[in-house]
């Protein structure tokens, strides 16, 4: 597979929102995406599944644990560095991306915000040492309708009974940690839903069926099957029957790692069509030359640009402590189409090496088309958006 993107960058981020510590470690994230990632890509690509010594290093390098306090082995950095992190993944490969994505912005946040002290001890120095999370809620009748989920948590005195299956995970073959999300009582409705820490050890527990994807083929994304899973009662994540607050709040947050993920896909794949067409020649002159190709360009520029500045406010904002709901939502949606739109147009400049696997173009835009599926359908944020403009909010 040729270069995935340029090794010099072309169209810079909005360098005025990073700070210098941000931007060292933009470059240090960058400099570990195209030394190490971008040589595995298609070996990955095409064996479907992560290099495992690609894993370790992201342990490493401390890519698993970005926002985790110093005192459980983390860096006690920022959410906006997470952010930086996951877009720079991205712009090399979208399945390495949302790997760490999936670890920091959902699992881990998960826990450092929900789970009690003890629970704080044992896990989170797990997780920036060298286990993976995933995170567990949807099922095959509960996607947008995330709470119609049926698996269920029973009370058994010292323990919880969790029955059910859970499709569509990323990273379940990796995991060791997973926050399942079961309900209590299916009478109570959402009021019924608890999270729960699993690990993938728990008799019971067992890891199904992996997806043949269109596209972050080397991301794992598969089905929990939980067989009368035997969960101890301390591993209630939160308060039982709270799990739909934990799992919302956790999701908006995610959001802003998926469209930091879908800003990565579209400046690679521009990247590799400003790269290409400075090369390809047409008609005696390269092809960059023509205004009709320069307009093209500047239009993914101006889409990039735009998906970046949305997406790093709404980052700005959750670090600030600030409300994001909105933004998060708005990054996510425009984000995910920018980088489809982006990554199709690349293809066409191209041409017909663009439609072949030779050249990187048609993987960017396989990879983009899962942004306006997970952690919340684009129709799902545009309710969300609607709903709060509305409401004056």
């Amino acid at each position: 597979m040729s270069a995935i993107a340029a090794e010099k960058e072309i169209l810079r981020p909005a360098l005025t929102v990073l700070s210098e510590e941000e931007e060292r470690f933009r470059a240090a994230v960058r400099e570990f995406a195209m030394g190490e990632v971008l040589p595995r890509v298609e070996e990955m690509e095409k064996e479907a599944h992560l290099d495992p010594d690609l894993i370790r290093q992201c342990f490493e390098l401390g890519l698993m644990a970005i926002e985790t306090p110093e005192e459980y082995g983390g860096a006690g950095s920022t959410f906006f560095n997470a952010i930086l992190a996951i877009e720079e993944l991205a712009r090399v490969d979208a399945s390495t991306s949302v790997f760490v994505d999936v670890q920091n912005t959902l699992v881990t946040n998960a826990i450092i915000r929900w789970a009690n002290d003890e629970q704080k001890k044992k896990y989170l120095p797990q997780m920036a040492e060298s286990k993976v999370g995933a995170y567990a809620l949807s099922e095959a009748g509960s996607g947008s309708d995330a709470f119609a989920l049926k698996t269920k948590a029973v009370d058994k005195g010292d323990f919880w009974e969790l029955s059910g299956q859970k499709l569509w995970i990323t990273n379940g073959s990796e995991a060791e940690i997973f926050i399942v999300f079961a309900t209590v009582d299916p009478t109570a409705g959402y009021k019924g839903i608890t999270a729960f820490i699993v690990e993938k050890g728990f008799e019971g527990f067992s890891v199904g069926k992996k997806e043949d994807k269109l596209g972050i083929r080397a991301s794992s994304t598969t089905e929990l099957v939980l067989d009368s899973c035997r969960v101890p009662k301390e591993n209630v994540l939160g308060e039982v029957g709270r799990g739909y607050k934990v799992s919302i709040e956790t999701l908006n947050e995610g959001r802003i790692g998926i469209g930091a993920q879908m800003i990565g896909i579209a400046q690679g794949a521009f990247e590799a069509a400003v790269h290409y067409t400075n090369e390809r020649e047409q008609f005696g002159k390269k092809i960059n030359d023509f205004q009709a190709v320069q307009f093209q360009l500047a239009e993914m520029a101006i889409d990039v640009e735009a998906a970046r500045l949305l997406v790093y406010n709404a980052a700005r904002l959750k670090d600030a402590g600030k409300s994001f709901l909105k933004e998060a939502a708005m990054a996510k949606v425009y984000s995910s189409r920018v980088a489809e739109k982006v990554s199709s147009k690349a293809i066409e400049l191209f041409g017909g090496y663009g439609y072949v696997k030779d050249y990187p173009v048609e993987k960017f835009w396989r990879d983009s088309k899962i942004g306006a599926i997970y952690e919340g359908t684009s129709n799902m944020q545009l309710q969300t958006i609607a709903k709060l403009i509305t409401s004056g909010k």
